[in-house]
């Protein structure tokens, strides 16, 4: 490289691992096709939690939920927790995030405050003023409203003005907006005015800046989609004919093994209070006959359809501004001195094991990624690798990829030589944890090349497939008599697990 290296994250929001084009026929790709031609593509990506807040915190602390303490969602990531953009920032970087951070919760105390909160969220004075910094960016772009929520506002809503989008509050949900609730699938928005143009206009505006002034960048643009509700402009909306598609559903009796929280959603009217150790919301534990989002109604066979044909056209439409950010790359020369990621927060369930969404199910549609890296002449093109990474591996990467000094209390693992292609692996195992109640939802997941455990604290339940024989994840063999040296053999490494991940801020100096 002829100067110092750019960072370019682009993640998405609730993206199931298998909705890439290069290597699934049933939906449409090309951006994200030609990052896998050009890049590598690692089929074992993990995240360390499955909500957003918890594994956005840890792409850029470099630690792990229970360590950088923004555990679940509704929590935030204290402004004392070091973030990779101060080390960017240090070595004469410009950083900038455009799109969702959810880095604080939607309410504000006096105790922890939030700029993401009720009312500053939509005091549209406050974001004219406030670009930064934030978490380690000194420019952010933001908002917070999956599709049309009524938690739209931040610097989106001013783009929608500055762009003569004067009704803007058409398209979003009361009390913000007056659109209508009953309305799903099909979003009115003009595509002009979708927060997918934002988030690519923003981004290559900031990038011809940092091209124009010379200066090496860290830049992260974060979309929403395809995180539901399900909507989506015209024609995005009827891309993919329902009829057509796959559509993933319950295994019968796949549950009877499995803790009690599974075989729960299946029921249309479960109890859950039990669980419901704070009095907030505790998402994925309801019945899954239901829409999660929106209005509560049934799942009707049309539904069921419908929806995985719209969370296609959610991402295939967002292909198409990621694709405007790759040219605007090029068009400014950057693509040989740019680290470009592809990845998502999370994976989603649209059926499988009769789920929908998220939440306390670590199969592998949830809690693993898509993930593709490229950096020509540098990382190896049309590669897939099966080396597990985990999103609590960015930070230290990246810091490394740029011969940078990764800091000590960093708990993930530098994968430079691996994206390089001169090293097969840099970490045997991925840990996954959910801790969405102090005590009564607070389990972890530890996977390796073939099988995958998940301990609940104070339970003896649990979960342990193989993934090799079990793709699926239809058989769990926790209870299995036949297993239970494996259950074994699988408890000791995920203690050794937990052990390594601890955390060391500083080198040992001297014997005393």
């Amino acid at each position: 490289m002829s100067r110092k290296p750019n960072i370019l994250l682009i993640t998405s929001d609730q993206q199931h691992w298998n909705t890439i084009g290069a290597f699934h026929p049933e939906i449409s790709t090309p951006n994200l096709d030609r990052l896998v031609r050009e890049g590598t593509t690692f089929d074992r990506a993990y995240c360390p939690n499955p909500t957003c807040t918890p594994s956005r915190a840890s792409i850029i602390t470099g630690m792990y939920p229970s360590q950088h303490g923004a555990w679940t969602l509704g929590t935030k990531l204290l402004e004392d927790r070091h973030t990779v953009g101060e080390d960017f920032i240090q070595a004469g970087y410009r950083t900038a995030l455009v799109g969702k951070a959810h880095f604080q919760p939607l309410k504000s105390t006096p105790e922890y405050p939030s700029v993401e909160a009720y009312p500053t969220l939509q005091d549209l004075e406050y974001w004219r003023n406030f670009n930064g910094p934030f978490y380690g960016f000194d420019h952010v772009e933001l908002a917070r409203n999956h599709t049309n929520e009524a938690h739209v506002g931040q610097h989106y809503a001013l783009w929608l003005e500055e762009q003569g989008c004067a009704n803007w509050r058409d398209y979003f949900l009361p009390p913000t907006g007056t659109m209508d609730p009953s309305i799903t699938y099909k979003w009115p928005i003009p595509e002009k005015y979708h927060y997918n143009t934002w988030i690519a206009e923003r981004t290559n505006s900031l990038m011809e800046t940092y091209q124009k002034d010379n200066e090496p960048f860290f830049l992260w643009a974060s979309f929403f989609d395809p995180h539901p509700e399900y909507l989506v402009p015209e024609p995005w909306d009827t891309m993919y004919d329902p009829d057509k598609l796959t559509i993933p559903a319950l295994v019968p009796g796949e549950h009877d093994r499995n803790p009690p929280h599974f075989g729960m959603t299946q029921e249309d009217h479960p109890d859950f209070s039990s669980m419901m150790e704070t009095g907030y919301g505790i998402h994925g534990y309801r019945s899954h006959h239901y829409y999660e989002y929106g209005e509560k109604k049934r799942l009707t066979e049309y539904d069921k359809k419908k929806l995985v044909a719209v969370y296609y056209g959610m991402i295939s439409m967002m292909d198409k501004y990621i694709g405007k950010i790759l040219d605007k790359l090029d068009q400014l020369g950057l693509a040989e001195d740019t680290l470009v990621v592809f990845t998502t927060d999370h994976g989603h369930f649209f059926g499988q094991h009769g789920l929908q969404a998220k939440g306390g199910f670590h199969y592998e549609d949830l809690i693993k990624l898509p993930f593709i890296v490229r950096c020509p002449g540098h990382v190896p093109a049309n590669r897939r690798s099966q080396a597990i990474q985990s999103l609590v591996d960015l930070a230290p990467t990246f810091l490394s990829f740029c011969n940078l000094p990764i800091p000590p209390a960093m708990t993930g693992i530098d994968q430079k030589e691996v994206w390089l292609g001169k090293r097969e692996q840099a970490r045997q195992h991925a840990i996954c944890e959910f801790r969405h109640e102090p005590t009564t939802i607070h389990q972890k997941t530890y996977v390796d090349e073939r099988y995958k455990i998940t301990v609940y604290y104070n339970q003896t339940y649990g979960e342990i497939f193989d993934l090799k024989e079990d793709p699926g994840e239809i058989r769990n063999l926790w209870n299995e008599p036949g297993y239970q040296m494996l259950k074994s053999e699988l408890l000791l490494k995920y203690a050794w697990a937990e052990l390594g991940k601890e955390p060391l801020p500083m080198p040992r100096i001297h014997h005393a």
